[in-house]
């Protein structure tokens, strides 16, 4: 990397590290490789700073990451090969990304304009919902141990904490913020300043 590295995350089976940076590179790196060796790739298809990064749950070598303003795409990799399998323009700055650990979907957070998360269907990346609640750019996710919540920390100095993900025994079906009103299901559970 040439600038400022925003983003790390191992691979499930700790063989690979990606780092996203504001030089607008992904670099996947081999963990068994010196460390005076260089990445094993260095992938320049974003247009702005990679921030968020997501390994996949269910398959093997799959690397979500997200791009900034200037790019605004959920990006779709195979760390065995650096090959590009999809992109998926947002329509906003991508800041963080989390992996349902229960089904094939992905959840994002975002920035300018709305600050909402998405919950997109993968691979095909059709949008399963918004959620809103954040009033400034959501920073960063995580996933609860047991897989079902997730919060957000945003610039607005909240937690907000998301019942999204739900065994697939269960229902799927709606994910509305608590207060919408008029459907049980994915809700907002909690927020919380931090200041």
């Amino acid at each position: 990397h040439t600038q400022e590295i925003c983003g790390l995350s191992w691979s499930p089976d700790g063989t690979t590290l990606a780092s996203g940076a504001n030089d607008n590179r992904l670099c996947l790196w081999d963990a068994s490789a010196s460390s005076s060796s260089g990445p094993k790739y260095s992938l320049t298809d974003h247009q702005a700073a990679v921030k968020a990064l997501a390994w996949s749950p269910h398959e093997r070598n799959v690397l979500a990451t997200g791009g900034g303003t200037a790019d605004r795409c959920i990006k779709f990799w195979n760390s065995q090969t650096g090959a590009l399998l999809n992109s998926i323009d947002t329509g906003s700055q991508v800041c963080s990304l989390v992996w349902n650990p229960f089904e094939k979907e992905i959840l994002s957070s975002h920035g300018f304009a709305r600050n909402q998360l998405c919950i997109w269907k993968y691979p095909t990346m059709a949008k399963v919902k918004e959620l809103e609640g954040h009033t400034a750019r959501v920073l960063h996710m995580a996933c609860s141990p047991d897989g079902g919540t997730v919060v957000s920390a945003a610039a607005d100095e909240t937690l907000r904490f998301w019942n999204v993900f739900a065994p697939t025994s269960k229902s799927s079906s709606s994910r509305l913020p608590h207060n919408s009103g008029h459907r049980k299901g994915k809700k907002l559970s909690k927020s919380m300043h931090i200041r």
